[in-house]
């Protein structure tokens, strides 16, 4: 059986809210025996908003630093050029046509931003923000309502699946990151079941990748997307899955990858899929 390949195909830099340069991030990955980076800057193309995405002026700086470092180190690492790309309706969506003039290797398709109305609310409620920014826009702008928030979250993830154009879903259930704080909402409540049911099977039809996404743990939550059940479902369903460490500081590379195969084995999942050569293989989970 061929040696088990260590990957990272979510890391972010200074070109959007990360704390590592791309060539940190590569020494890093090097040192921490990565053997494909993918690098997935923050984006909103063509639009902009909100200082944690890439400005428009930098992509193709981006892009070309990313294909030097390919190049220079291609003897030790395999790097991969994508960006984290944004569904917001009405204003841009994780798509290759949208995206290619700068040819990526891979997109990762995410939700993070809430607009109640796609014609007229310029209002982007982001739901990763804070506690403190999550409590003001449940009590704002969904008046109280977790419900009608979690609802809205994945029925935007949901039309993100049907009109997007992208390789891997990030993080499929960000709205829960604050709730172990908040306890706003309990996981086996009926409606959040149903919603986690019909997401999973539109990410089943949409044939992408969903990401086991371990970011939330270094920076001190004690969470990891998707949840247990959520995952098992993802697999009921045959989504096939891979481990990211959605990496802002090159020291957390691989944060918390051991605890994330755990749950994938759980879940019932004996093997990961692997972005190489723009073409998905599969390999068996090393744990």
């Amino acid at each position: 059986m061929p040696p088990f390949i260590k990957t990272n195909f979510h890391t972010h830099s200074t070109f959007c809210d990360g704390k590592s340069t791309l060539e940190e991030s590569v020494i890093s990955a090097i040192q921490k025996q990565i053997k494909i980076l993918g690098f997935s800057g923050h984006s909103v193309y063509p639009a902009f908003f909100d200082t944690c995405n890439m400005k428009i002026e930098d992509f193709t700086e981006y892009t070309k630093q990313i294909r030097l470092l390919k190049e220079k180190y291609k003897e030790q690492i395999e790097i991969l050029l994508g960006f984290e790309a944004d569904f917001v309706p009405s204003v841009t969506k994780p798509d290759f046509y949208a995206y290619r003039e700068f040819n990526p290797d891979f997109l990762i398709g995410s939700v993070h931003y809430l607009r109640q109305n796609e014609q007229t609310d310029n209002n982007f409620f982001a739901v990763d923000n804070s506690p403190q920014n999550f409590i003001e826009g449940f009590k704002t702008i969904y008046n109280g309502s977790i419900k009608e928030l979690i609802g809205h979250y994945f029925s935007t993830q949901r039309q993100m699946l049907n009109e997007g154009n992208f390789t891997i879903i990030g993080h499929p259930d960000l709205v829960r990151k604050f709730n172990g704080t908040l306890k706003l909402f309990t996981e086996k409540e009926d409606w959040y079941i149903a919603e986690l049911k019909e997401t999973a099977k539109a990410i089943k039809k949409a044939g992408v990748i969903a990401e086991i996404n371990t970011g939330a743990i270094s920076r001190g939550y004690d969470v990891i997307y998707p949840s247990e059940y959520f995952l098992s479902l993802l697999h009921e369903n045959y989504v096939p899955v891979t481990i990211n460490s959605d990496c802002h500081d090159c020291r957390y590379l691989d944060c918390a990858f051991d605890k994330a195969m755990i749950m994938a084995k759980k879940a019932g999942y004996d093997e990961l899929a692997c972005l190489k050569e723009k073409k998905v293989i599969f390999q068996k989970i090393e744990y």
